[in-house]
């Protein structure tokens, strides 16, 4: 343990924005934790179907503020393409070698995901497995796979977004919500929002980029944060938007799917936080350990993504051989007593994700040739000198 974190502290560019990986880091876990504590499968007659503990206990719903964090992910997202961008021209590499590089750190891994499953799917349908259980875990394994076409989207666009302002894409947003909410327009329109509402932080990484770690990234931190609280809370108290910022099975309105304004506004307030603990976590990522941490889930932030719900999942099916109905994993969410069961779980999943990201990790981080590799540029970036 102490050569690995020795060698990734010497692997680390004296010039590194640590915060940045920590950020991103932050994202993904709190996307993972929350699928984790708000997705339950319960067993009924033969039948696997999906529930939430938010459906039946809404008072829950903080819990969504604290791990719906996919705000933070696009902000820190727009602010690395938009520098890898400029320094892959800076280096004379073309767009089209730069984008085929960004992209393929990403879908290589769920080339994988897709493989596996497909393998699966067909061999539950050939033992009997029935369409609806099928759907059930197709979907909560797929789905996720969106937030990754849409993120994919906007890096391709990283030339033009970084001439764009994030109140831009935030006014289509407003406009949008008001046409189908306000005015009873056609519901498909709120899918303009998936692309627009996810662009606002987006942008916003951009524009940190172009304009530094300047004296006003702290101002702009708090007036983010003040004000995305505030509308939220406005919009949330008074103008009929859901207060969990994740969707809910059953529910009439979805903050998340598509994107809403309370869903954007609150994203803004994540990123002015993100941007207030820039300083303290540059403080603590000194630390040779804290930075090792953080280094090793951004080298596999999309293995993590990608195999977090299959981690679940597995554990659920193999609690079945105990003989199933156990407390948290395999009953209906709907009190107390199975939220502490399903906190005790936690630690089950992460040791099977930790499997999962050993097994698949290497169509993140492709071997090459050569006695020393750096690793740079993909999702989660860090460099790190390895002998080949």
């Amino acid at each position: 343990m102490r050569e690995l974190v020795r060698r990734i502290e010497e692997a680390t560019p004296a010039g590194r924005d640590r915060a940045v990986d920590a950020l991103r880091a932050f994202a993904i876990l709190g996307v993972v934790l929350g699928h984790w504590l708000v997705t339950a499968l319960v067993f009924d007659s033969g039948t696997v179907h999906g529930a939430s503990p938010l459906q039946q206990m809404p008072q829950l719903a903080p819990i969504s503020w604290a791990f719906q964090t996919l705000a933070v992910f696009f902000l820190v997202g727009g602010q690395v393409a938009t520098k890898s961008y400029a320094s892959a021209r800076a280096r004379g590499e073309t767009y089209g070698q730069w984008l085929r590089a960004r992209l393929g750190r990403l879908f290589r891994p769920v080339a994988a995901v897709l493989v596996v499953w497909l393998v699966a799917a067909g061999g539950m349908l050939a033992s009997g497995v029935g369409l609806d259980t099928l759907h059930t875990l197709l979907k909560l394994v797929l789905s996720p796979l969106w937030f990754l076409l849409v993120f994919a989207a906007l890096t391709a666009a990283t030339p033009l977004v970084t001439r764009v302002h994030p109140l831009w894409p935030l006014a289509v947003v407003l406009y949008v919500d008001v046409y189908r909410f306000g005015n009873g327009g056609a519901q498909w329109t709120g899918w303009i929002d998936l692309p627009a509402g996810w662009l606002v932080p987006f942008c916003l990484g951009a524009l940190w980029a172009r304009r530094g770690a300047g004296t006003s990234l702290r101002a702009t931190g708090w007036v983010l944060l003040a004000g995305g609280s505030g509308v939220t809370a406005l919009l949330v108290l008074f103008a009929g938007y859901p207060a969990s910022m994740v969707g809910v099975p059953g529910a009439a309105m979805s903050n998340l799917n598509p994107p809403t304004l309370a869903a954007v506004t609150f994203g803004l307030a994540q990123c002015g936080a993100a941007l207030l603990l820039l300083g303290p976590l540059r403080r603590v990522l000194r630390r040779p350990m804290v930075w090792a941490v953080v280094a090793l889930v951004n080298l596999s932030a999309m293995t993590i993504f990608l195999w977090h719900q299959t981690s679940m999942m597995a554990v659920t099916c193999l609690g079945l051989f105990a003989g199933g109905g156990l407390p948290g994993l395999h009953t209906v969410p709907d009190g107390g007593t199975w939220v502490l069961a399903r906190l005790a779980w936690l630690p089950v999943f992460a040791l099977m994700l930790t499997v999962c990201r050993l097994t698949f990790r290497r169509y993140e981080q492709p071997r090459r040739r050569g006695s020393r590799v750096v690793r740079e540029g993909r999702p989660g970036r860090v460099r790190e000198a390895r002998r080949a």
